[in-house]
């Protein structure tokens, strides 16, 4: 699976780029899909944003072949419990909930299959789940992400810092750094434009009208190497 920056700056779409922006107005969105890589002896150890989440879970989750034991919440607006016919992965499952947005706590040793199966299934919730394999390790902190407000000036600089992979699996590498393998150090920033937001026609339901409308923009990619920054530029509709 390629993320969503991979898939836009490639000139694809699909389901999983549409959920991932249902939640943005119209605006100009800064310090998105934040990148801080850098190259080890026997790997990288890469920073990200919590918008690279469910993108690496799941890339990290088809490396296993064995039950991993598994940290984190899943975050939704419903108890997923519900749609998966009964505890997602073990009986002592807790569930909190504060203003509408419930966050399942996963402490357990987990079939990763099972866990694909929840994010298959419900592909707008937020899989905050650390683990480890033999070429990976990841950390995401077991919370959900902040809402998306359009950029405000003098606002605080955010970091990348919700994610953390060490790693020598390529796909996952060359998936983020796709345009920057080659360099051993790299920061990397996204600005989200999203000029127009299409509403399909003759629908009442403001849930589905939200749910269900294009945005249409671009994304700038900064790069910074060393003191060199370039940007780069695709336009999508999802």
């Amino acid at each position: 699976m390629e993320s969503t920056i991979k898939k836009i700056f490639s000139g694809k779409s699909d389901e999983f780029v549409h959920n991932e922006f249902i939640k943005f107005s119209k605006g100009v969105f800064g310090n998105r899909y934040l990148v801080e890589a850098k190259k080890k002896k026997d790997g990288w150890k890469i920073k990200t944003s919590n918008e690279f989440a469910n993108f690496l879970v799941r890339n990290c989750l088809e490396k296993i072949n064995e039950n991993v034991d598994m940290t984190g919440v899943i975050v939704s607006t419903f108890d997923i419990r519900n749609g998966m016919g009964g505890y997602v992965f073990n009986p002592e499952e807790e569930v909190k909930q504060f203003m509408g947005i419930k966050q399942l706590k996963v402490d357990s040793n987990v079939s990763p299959k099972r866990v694909i199966e929840a994010m298959n299934k419900f592909p707008k919730a937020f899989f905050a789940l650390s683990f480890s394999g033999n070429n990976f390790k990841l950390k995401i902190k077991p919370k959900a992400p902040k809402s998306a407000k359009p950029s405000a000036s003098g606002e605080k600089e955010v970091k990348a810092e919700f994610c953390s992979i060490e790693t020598n699996e390529h796909n996952i590498v060359n998936d983020i750094l796709f345009d920057c393998m080659s360099e051993p150090e790299v920061s990397i920033r996204h600005e989200l434009h999203i000029n127009e937001i299409v509403i399909p026609k003759g629908e009442k339901d403001p849930l589905k009208m939200r749910e269900n409308a294009v945005r249409k923009g671009k994304i700038i990619r900064i790069l910074k190497i060393g003191e060199r920054e370039t940007r780069k530029e695709a336009s999508f509709e999802a």
